[in-house]
């Protein structure tokens, strides 16, 4: 596919160049095409940059940049993965064995190398492929339990936002309730597009976005982002008198803590300098809440390593907020209806967590099993 994009993108482009140098890309975009680099960001030399993320704002200016883009993808996934993991499966057991590593992370979660099987490509339809060549062994199957919006449940929780905590009791989709508060629509009238600004929002303003990188985010005016802003902090009140006190509490201890009791000290939060400030103070918003979701699932998994059945039951990954297991075909039902009790009942928290159950052959074709 690489060798058909590359001929398809030197036909559109007018000639043959390295479509892998960022120089030579820059010169076609920017000099020979002539496209607009308006809102696309410098690297420190000062030329235009031609990352992904900066490929995706020229897609309406030239038919080039569509294969252009998935010549990227593709180039990546194989460089990556395609050429690397088949080279990394063990002779003997024909798996891939990965290292999770404890303190990897300052926030406490889990971290996997060599190879990192946490970041196995989800967001693109190309790169789920790259799931599937994760298969069971014969007679069982995979299940994975994933925790359902952990961390805005856990806001929700530490906040004691009055809307957020009802929306949960009541089993809404937060993002979705985003949606319909900040556009004024109904539940019937929230679109998938309402729905993704509102997840992007939600993450956003909880961990200190400002309105411009929230704008580069949506893909929106300045303006228009500092309204999505003032609507959200309108509508949830709580979330903002949550940031001010945890940062408060910050300043004044040197730390912050997580409902554990795990803390992350960070001195800059009282640093004179404004951005090294903001940027302590967007870690003590993250800190309680990712520290918190990485305590709840090490909690859950110490838990359900004493159910024992070690020959029915494997737990092979840990993807944050997933976990993904081997499960013999017979004892799948009931294993996972323990599984997801143990995983939904670890929470010491004032909101409902709920934990959702994919089941199948193949870490990408697993099937939501609602019986579970």
């Amino acid at each position: 596919e690489l060798k058909s994009l590359e001929k398809k993108i030197w036909k559109l482009a007018g000639e043959e160049f390295d479509i892998a140098s960022p120089k030579q890309l820059g010169r076609m975009l920017f000099e020979v095409l002539k496209l607009s680099p308006k809102g696309i960001r410098k690297t420190s030399t000062k030329s235009f940059s031609t990352q992904f993320s900066e490929l995706v704002k020229l897609r309406d200016l030239h038919p080039m940049i569509d294969p252009l883009i998935r010549y990227r993808e593709v180039a990546k996934l194989s460089s990556t993965y395609i050429s690397v993991l088949p080279r990394l499966v063990h002779p003997r057991d024909r798996r891939i064995h990965t290292t999770f590593h404890q303190t990897g992370t300052a926030t406490g979660r889990l971290s996997s190398s060599d190879p990192n099987l946490q970041n196995i490509p989800i967001r693109t339809e190309l790169g789920r492929e790259i799931r599937r060549t994760f298969v069971a062994a014969a007679g069982y199957e995979l299940v994975s339990f994933d925790y359902s919006q952990l961390e805005l449940r856990i806001a929700a929780a530490f906040s004691g936002d009055v809307k957020m905590l009802a929306a949960f009791r009541k089993g809404d989709d937060i993002h979705a309730r985003t949606a319909a508060e900040i556009f004024n629509v109904n539940a019937q009238g929230v679109t998938p597009e309402m729905r993704r600004r509102a997840k992007t929002i939600n993450f956003g303003i909880l961990y200190g976005m400002g309105a411009r990188a929230l704008a580069a985010g949506l893909g929106v005016s300045y303006e228009e982002a500092e309204g999505y802003q003032r609507e959200y902090l309108r509508d949830f009140p709580g979330i903002e008198e949550y940031r001010r006190r945890v940062i408060a509490d910050g300043r004044k201890n040197g730390y912050v803590g997580t409902l554990f009791g795990r803390k992350r000290y960070l001195p800059n939060l009282n640093s004179r300098f404004t951005f090294i400030a903001g940027e302590a103070e967007r870690m003590a918003m993250n800190a309680p809440i990712q520290g918190t979701e990485a305590d709840l699932i090490k909690r859950a998994m110490i838990q359900i390593s004493r159910m024992g059945k070690k020959d029915n039951v494997r737990m092979l990954l840990q993807v944050h907020d997933e976990l993904l297991f081997e499960i013999k075909k017979d004892a799948a039902s009931d294993a996972a209806r323990a599984i997801k009790r143990i995983m939904e009942e670890v929470p010491e928290l004032d909101v409902p967590i709920v934990v959702d159950v994919k089941r199948g052959p193949n870490w990408q074709d697993t099937k939501a099993d609602v019986t579970i």
